[in-house]
């Protein structure tokens, strides 16, 4: 199924000019600096503008995903609860809205993170130094849809997956370590053991 019958597909807002900071703004800004590669909203440095009409459109809310439509990764990331509000999206960033009956953010984010979606937007993206995706291509990216339950748990399986993946190369880092400061050791040994044997002959 096709993600143009899923969701709702908003651009980011169109700014005019420079999005500089205001001390009493109204509004935040995420922009394409404020989400990784990885498909992580960094919220430490959102601009804050002051607009005398904020179109509703353009507000973000949870269960929105964000899309990287610009850059070497075009990747999404889902808004949840926890974002600050009210904020809008700033083009080159795109707005989905999935119908929550069927999608949920957090799933459609992680399905567009993906090989399958990420080899679409590769065979379909515009120029070659800095890729562009598309609205329309964007609209006929297909992506699996179990239940909402079956989602769930996909993403429980995905945040296990990478837990245990970030543990084993914790587990390699302090073997490594380990490794190092007894070979170190050795070493130290090896030249007292050298220098005494020098001293006695």
């Amino acid at each position: 199924m096709t993600l143009a019958r899923m969701c709702a597909i908003q651009t980011g807002f169109t700014a005019r000019g420079r999005l500089d900071h205001a001390e009493n703004g109204n509004v935040l800004a995420l922009q394409l600096r404020d989400v990784t590669p990885n498909g992580i909203i960094v919220f430490n440095n959102l601009t804050c503008l002051h607009l005398d009409h904020i179109p509703e459109k353009y507000l973000l809310r949870s269960g929105d995903v964000v899309f990287r439509s610009r850059g070497e990764r075009t990747t999404a990331a889902v808004i949840d609860a926890s974002f600050p509000a009210p904020a809008l999206a700033v083009l080159p960033l795109m707005i989905l809205r999935p119908d929550p009956q069927v999608l949920s953010g957090a799933y459609l984010a992680w399905a567009i993170n993906q090989e399958p979606a990420q080899r679409h937007f590769e065979e379909s993206a515009q120029g070659t130094s800095l890729r562009m995706v598309s609205r329309s291509s964007l609209e006929d990216l297909k992506i699996s849809v179990p239940s909402l339950e079956t989602q769930q748990r996909i993403l429980q399986l995905d945040a296990l997956a990478e837990r245990e993946r970030d543990l084993a190369e914790q587990l390699t880092r302090k073997q490594h370590e380990l490794i190092r400061r007894l070979l170190v050791e050795r070493a130290r040994k090896r030249t007292r053991a050298s220098g005494m044997e020098r001293m006695t002959k």
